[in-house]
């Protein structure tokens, strides 16, 4: 989420409660597309009305669905939703974007395991704010990559990377330089 923390909020807890009812509802957890798609619908019920006021909150959704494999997608204030590869919200959005565009362009690119996923995301960060960043300065979460626990098979929940890992993709990039 990016904006406005009392909003986020109410974004959050009604982004809670339509999966909840989604999942009592039909028995099976509520797909990410279709999560952003009500989420995006109600945002823009609120921009018809004069006296609701719009969510200043720009959304992030991320899962990694059995059927479509791992999905992206963002939801603005005004009720637009649309799913990416690579995405980023805040003040350098854009310049972030342009740099995944560019990244991303080569279709050899677009698929990638989760380190160089990883990897092409620290870069990313760190060519559009300038700076060299230390193992204690990100924190990073995925969904997939390796399972925690050392069993085998894809990791199909939400983790953030401990310090030793983001450390090793900092090594990797500072190699391919």
């Amino acid at each position: 989420m990016t904006g406005s923390i009392a909003d986020a909020r109410a974004s959050v807890n009604r982004a809670r409660g339509e999966a909840a009812e989604f999942r009592y509802k039909f028995g099976y957890e509520m797909p990410c597309d279709v999560l952003a798609k009500r989420l995006a619908n109600l945002a823009q019920v609120y921009t018809q009305r004069a006296y609701m006021r719009p969510l200043g909150v720009a959304t992030t959704l991320i899962s990694l669905d059995s059927e479509f494999g791992p999905q992206l997608y963002k939801c603005d204030p005004a009720g637009y939703y649309v799913g990416y590869k690579a995405t980023a919200s805040g003040p350098k959005a854009q310049e972030a974007l342009n740099f995944f565009e560019k990244k991303l362009k080569n279709k050899d690119n677009a698929e990638g395991n989760w380190e160089e996923v990883v990897e092409l995301g620290i870069t990313a960060l760190s060519t559009v704010l300038s700076v060299d960043f230390k193992k204690g300065e990100l924190e990073i979460g995925i969904v997939g990559g390796p399972r925690a626990d050392g069993q085998d098979g894809p990791n199909t929940s939400f983790r953030a990377l401990n310090e030793e890992e983001i450390d090793e993709r900092l090594q990797a990039i500072a190699e391919k330089d």
